[in-house]
Parts: structure tokens; sequence; C-alpha cells
């Protein structure tokens, strides 16, 4: 009885944090405007790129797989843990290359030439 309590609160803790996260995207991400093919897109592709959705589904995922295996008995094939992997994985590549994007630019050279110095 203890460990099906451990598992249960455990459980419902990844649920909320995964749950808060995506609460979190889909705030920075903003309403839809208006119905149509363009804004649909918009947010969409929003949300494939924003990181707290993202992480937030890397979160329901894994506990959805862990659920399946413990709670349900189902076998969950190497394939299957392949794929929770990928979205864990994709998720994180996502959200750090919007990291990478975000940072500002570096000072470029300019096309200057170098001062030489003089022979004394």
């Amino acid at each position: 009885m203890t460990k099906v309590l451990i598992v249960l609160i455990l459980a419902l803790v990844v649920e909320a944090v995964g749950v808060v996260f995506l609460s979190k995207g889909l705030k920075q991400i903003g309403e839809v405007q208006t119905i149509s093919a363009r804004e649909i897109g918009r947010i969409i592709a929003k949300g494939a790129t924003n990181a707290s959705v993202l992480f937030g589904v890397a979160l329901e995922t894994a506990f959805f797989a862990i659920a399946a295996k413990f709670f349900l008995k189902e076998e969950v094939s190497v394939m299957r843990w392949a794929g929770v992997a990928l979205i864990v994985f994709g998720a994180m590549l996502v959200s750090y290359s919007e990291k990478a994007k975000s940072k500002p630019a570096e000072a470029s050279p300019t096309n200057e030439a170098p001062v030489s110095r003089s022979a004394r």
C-alpha cells in the first residue's frame, strides 16, 4: 500500500509540473486572434518552439509511458521507450536552439585594416 501511495504522489507531482509548464507556454504564445489557416499555423509554430510547452509535453509523455508500464502492466516495448526518449530529446533540442537564437550576436569585427606599428 505504501508503494502505491508513493507512486501516486510522484505521478501527481510529475503531472502537475507538466501541466504548469504547458499552461505557462500557452500563456506565452497568446490567444488565437482570428480563425484562419495563417493564424493557426502561427500558433502551431510558436507552440512547437516554445520551451515551456515542449518541456510540459515531454513530462506528460514520460509520465504516461511509465504509467502504462507500472499501473496498467502494459508491455512497453523498446520502440516505445525510444519514442519517449526521442520526444524528450527533441524538446530539449528545440528549446536549446531557441535559447541560442535569442542570445544577442557578438560584436563582429570591422572591415578596417589592422594598424601596423612603424619601425623606428
